[in-house]
């Protein structure tokens, strides 16, 4: 069984100036490395063989530093002998690269070829050779890092965006994959040393950490640990034979969620509501009058920071008590499979013929509904609520989320008139 938990740091001056630090390190090392697997992609497939003004030798497919001929060494890997890549040109007269084993005969068996990500982490001993300071930073945490350039390329090839070069603003965390040791309300960070937190609850005795990930917030450093027993099975579902009661679930915005058996929960809007937007608009306000890169509007930035950081925090505990909530009323929690990246996308351009101008098509009305849609946070709610529901042992489902809330639950007829806002009667 896998788990989670996480805690809030108490670093000393000393050790959140170093975790800053290393913030900064990390990120230039990630979009290096990042930047790199781009030009190799040019290379390769765009730009050919071309002469590099900077070190004034041939350029060809194979000369970035995740191929041969960069400071990566070699891209093959084998168990029994070494591998050479050599140039050999064919009789045709055409240059290209070859491995050869150990004994300068030409390997014939099978070579494995690594993936940029492994030959990246096989050069680190080079990086903190040509940059000492890299030398204060774990290595392991160094080798997370080029992990997670490798999760971001997997997700990119798995249908998702590609890969973006990061800032001080998205790049706030990073992790251990051993080393790490925690002993009472304390927690031994390798590089970092012995670092107070909040023990708001004890690991259970006979889970192992398997990697520990600290992050920086507006309001603090926070730290996750990932913690797993193979002697804990994980939490089964209910089988659907045993489900005797069963509830569903309509999400929304002027009430959160809206139940079968007739109650509905109420939505706070944390960050919608006219107390909250009133401070909020005040105190962007407030930054945007500093003049920039000086120290008030670091700390004028902090300030908004801390305010969204406590809307996120306000919102996550009333999320889960709202799952609990849910959970606890039947055997079966039913929701909608909305797409809610659909529901906020922009409205289509109108355009007028006749006199060549563009109409209004309600995208500023729109611009509201994304911002409670957004506040609502739908998704996090289901996630929450499946995960209470894994645990208590009970079934978690999601149906298609056409004509939910226009069909009866008794003839099953469906149509809009069957609606009245949050009223529902059906016509038939």
């Amino acid at each position: 069984m896998l788990a989670g938990y996480v805690y809030k740091l108490r670093p000393n001056d000393d050790q959140a100036a170093k975790i800053d630090n290393w913030l900064d390190m990390l990120r230039s090392s990630y979009n290096w490395c990042l930047s790199d697997r781009i030009e190799q992609y040019y290379q390769q497939y765009i730009c050919g063989d071309y002469c590099d003004l900077r070190t004034k030798a041939e350029a060809c497919t194979l000369t970035c530093f995740v191929s041969k001929n960069g400071a990566s060494g070699e891209p093959w890997k084998l168990d029994n002998s070494e591998v050479v890549i050599s140039r050999h040109r064919h009789e045709s007269g055409e240059c290209c690269l070859l491995p050869y084993d150990s004994n300068n005969l030409p390997y014939s068996g099978k070579t494995p070829r690594r993936n940029a990500g492994d030959i990246q982490i096989t050069t680190l001993p080079i990086l903190k050779k040509a940059r000492p300071w890299f030398k204060d930073i774990d290595s392991t945490v160094l080798q997370q890092n080029i992990k997670r350039l490798d999760t971001a390329y997997k997700n990119f090839f798995e249908g998702k965006g590609f890969p973006n070069f990061k800032n001080r603003s998205n790049f706030k965390s990073f992790t251990y994959a051993s080393g790490v040791r925690v002993e009472g309300n304390k927690i031994y960070l390798p590089k970092l040393g012995w670092m107070r937190f909040y023990n708001s609850r004890p690991i259970p005795d006979g889970f192992v950490i398997k990697s520990v990930t600290v992050r920086k917030k507006a309001d603090g450093y926070y730290v996750s640990i990932r913690i797993e027993d193979k002697s804990v099975p994980d939490y089964i579902p209910l089988p659907i034979e045993q489900v005797n009661t069963a509830v569903g679930c309509d999400l929304g915005i002027k009430k959160l969620v809206s139940l079968s058996d007739g109650s509905q929960v109420k939505n706070p809007k944390f960050s919608t509501n006219k107390k909250m937007r009133r401070r909020m608009k005040i105190r962007q306000r407030r930054l945007a009058r500093k003049k920039k890169r000086s120290k008030n509007r670091k700390k004028a930035a902090n300030v908004v920071g801390r305010l969204h950081q406590k809307i996120s925090n306000q919102r996550t505990d009333y999320q889960w008590k709202v799952a609990h909530q849910i959970v606890n009323k039947a055997d079966l929690v039913v929701f909608e499979d909305l797409k809610v990246s659909n529901m906020k996308k922009r409205c289509k351009p109108k355009f007028d013929e006749a006199t060549g101008k563009y109409l209004n098509n309600g995208q500023s009305r729109k611009v509201g509904l994304n911002r409670s849609i957004s506040d609502a946070a739908w998704f996090e709610l289901r996630l929450k609520t499946e995960y209470v529901a894994a645990k208590s042992g009970k079934r978690f489902e999601v149906v298609p989320p056409h004509h939910t809330s226009l069909e009866c639950p008794e003839c099953h007829h469906v149509d809009s008139s069957n609606r009245d806002e949050e009223k529902f009667l059906c016509i038939m």
